[in-house]
């Protein structure tokens, strides 16, 4: 008999915070723009992601580049500097709440097209936030495996122990995210400061053994002769590096948590958007310094052989010199801070995959309504970490490319959009700057997924699991009310309430001419058709389909009287039934009295009206309106009268 308790106490708490209110979700941001956390507490959240990847990026960029990794690294700075960072100040001011570049580009597109292109970004981000967590997981099981004291203990355990590490992070949001900043700060704040005595003794181990820079100079000529082919080659190559560009996305994501001014407002927070720009900015330059760094005392003072599949320095190059040059007990607390900030980097994708699926999905009618909730999606988010490590088994170098991609596509994606919301303000200067970095960043991602097309498979695949789930999760919502709020104007509400003591009765009819004689035939019809007796009063309604595609939308009424007779009620929605359908209900909720409303019998062929009815927002109105009606209340001595004739 305990069972049916726990079972309502265990939904409760997996959908806490869940709104019933279309429009919103769990993650919405419910306080004054002024609430959060100072700026530089916020970049350790977004710098769990961004600094992480310097327990690979070193190893791949070695990998990728060999002798020309630090001048190929020089390039990707300049980029992050002078073109990523630029664009993400931008977007900052464009997009204060979080949705990113992903929400600009949804504003330039609309119907249908729009949410295609909205849902193949998503693809793409999807791939991004999720590789964020699977590749992090396995390098920090690497770090693990790979520590002297446990090679022989945890070798060939790769696999379980990233699941493991995967579980125990949908585990903490299970549990709840609120103390993820603090524990951020000490991360991260840790972690940076093993680094700069890792790149400080590396730093130092370079100058103080000449032939060591002789040696790569040396190389470097052999390989590929004069310094103007280097340069150009580190130009060709560059883009391989592209996992070091990863935290801007995320930096955006978390933007709802920096703490604003006191007179920010939620149109336009100018203190949160202040010190999102100084977040931005700090990141990039911090983390410039240690690619660049990190990327010249790998390359000088870590054997080639090491860096590929199988040895020592693969995936961790800067634990390998950790432990090589101060010795096996700061080697084995490098690995632990390592592992602990690799592991938590995915709080901060997940973050993000949080923060940026449930304002577009639910929305547009393309996941459950449950969607909305943290829980649940934590744990869908979760099972497919799980997948995908489990296709990859666990391979850092394996994931590289996948997630590469993801992040180059949405930075250019942000970049086009920048360039599009300068050119509409007017900025000729910014939109030619920012004309070209989007270029470059088109380059970079060509090049990208020409050298690695695995990682556009692995984007596809997620868009079209993503635009698969969507279309399913549209047609089994499909009869589901989705008005998220009714208005009437001033005339609509007089007739409403001139009505409100006898039989109310509508007529539903679809404009033609709009002429006397057009109403004068339609209500002769209908009262013949439904019996209606001379004497009674009735108000047409016609719906204005707006944008058929928008799952949730509000619905406006207009009050007019045509032809000094005739009373309408026009109204704007994204269907007909489902604004007719809102309409019969808000009328009955106000006047207590079920209204009644007469149709005609739509001709044609019933599955074509109904897939007019799923993508236009028209089709066989009458038993559609009466199946959303059914839907929406239960009490059948509370529905509205639909008649058909």
């Amino acid at each position: 008999m305990a069972t049916p308790a726990r079972t309502p106490r265990l939904r409760a708490w997996m959908l806490e915070g869940l709104t019933d209110r279309p429009g919103q979700h769990a993650h919405a941001q419910t306080g004054t723009a002024h609430e959060g956390r100072p700026w530089w507490r916020v970049m350790c959240l977004t710098g769990l992601d961004y600094f992480s990847t310097l327990g690979y990026q070193p190893g791949i960029a070695a990998l990728a580049a060999g002798l020309l990794s630090p001048l190929a690294t020089i390039v990707l700075v300049v980029l992050t500097l002078f073109g990523a960072l630029p664009v993400y100040r931008r977007v900052a001011e464009e997009s204060p709440h979080g949705e990113g570049s992903i929400a600009m580009l949804e504003r330039l597109l609309s119907f249908w097209k729009g949410k295609l292109f909205v849902l193949t970004l998503l693809g793409f981000a999807a791939t991004d936030f999720l590789i964020t967590i699977t590749l992090s997981a396995a390098d920090a099981t690497a770090h693990l495996v790979e520590n002297p004291h446990l090679t022989s203990t945890l070798h060939g355990h790769e696999v379980p122990i990233t699941l493991l590490m995967i579980a125990l992070l949908g585990a903490v949001f299970l549990k709840g995210f609120s103390e993820a900043i603090g524990v951020a700060v000490v991360l991260v704040a840790t972690y940076l400061g093993l680094n700069v005595v890792v790149v400080a003794v590396g730093l130092w181990q370079v100058a103080t053994e000449p032939h060591v820079v002789a040696d790569w100079t040396q190389a470097l000529t052999a390989e590929h002769g004069n310094p103007f082919m280097m340069i150009a080659i580190a130009l060709v190559v560059f883009p391989k590096l592209a996992l070091g560009l990863s935290g801007f996305e995320t930096g955006v994501a978390v933007m709802p948590h920096v703490h604003g001014d006191p007179d920010d407002t939620a149109s336009r927070p100018a203190g949160r958007i202040r010190g999102t720009k100084k977040l931005l900015t700090t990141a990039a330059v911090i983390m410039s310094v240690f690619l660049i760094c990190s990327s010249f005392v790998t390359t000088l003072l870590i054997p080639a052989d090491e860096f590929k599949a199988g040895g020592e320095a693969n995936g961790r190059a800067l634990a390998y010199l950790a432990h090589e040059h101060l010795g096996s007990a700061f080697g084995t607390v490098y690995d632990v801070s390592t592992i602990l900030i690799l592991w938590f980097a995915g709080s901060s994708a997940m973050a993000g995959l949080l923060n940026l699926m449930p304002r577009y999905l639910p929305r547009y009618g393309m996941a459950p309504h449950w969607a909305r909730a943290l829980r649940p999606m934590a744990i869908v988010f979760t099972l497919v970490a799980f997948l995908v490590t489990w296709l990859f088994d666990a391979d850092v170098d394996a994931q590289g490319g996948a997630y590469a991609t993801g992040v180059l596509v949405l930075i250019t994606s942000a970049a086009v959009a920048v360039t599009i919301a300068a050119r509409r303000a007017g900025e000729r200067g910014w939109t030619i700057g920012f004309g070209i970095i989007s270029a470059v960043f088109v380059y970079t991602t060509a090049v990208n997924v020409v050298e690695r097309p695995d990682g556009v498979k692995i984007g596809a695949c997620f868009i079209a699991g993503i635009m698969a789930l969507s279309l399913l999760s549209r047609l089994a919502r499909v009869f589901e009310l989705r008005v998220t709020h009714v208005e009437l104007d001033d005339m609509a509400q007089r007739f409403v309430r001139d009505t409100a003591n006898r039989t109310i009765r509508f007529i539903a009819n679809e404009p033609d001419r709009r002429d006397k004689a057009e109403y004068r035939d339609k209500v002769e019809q209908i009262r013949e058709d439904n019996d209606i007796p001379p004497g009674d009063d009735v108000l047409f309604v016609e719906v204005t389909v707006l944008d058929p595609s928008e799952f949730e939308s509000g619905l406006k009424v207009r009050g007019e009287v045509l032809h000094d007779r005739y009373r309408v009620l026009t109204l704007e929605g994204s269907t007909v039934p489902n604004a007719l359908a809102a309409l019969l209900l808000h009328v009955r909720d106000a006047t207590g009295q079920r209204p009644h409303i007469y149709f005609e019998w739509t001709e044609g062929n019933p599955m074509a009206n109904f897939l007019r009815f799923f993508l236009f927002g028209q089709g066989e109105v009458a038993p559609v309106t009466r199946e959303v009606i059914r839907a929406a209340e239960s009490d059948r001595a509370r529905r509205p009268h639909v008649h058909a004739g």
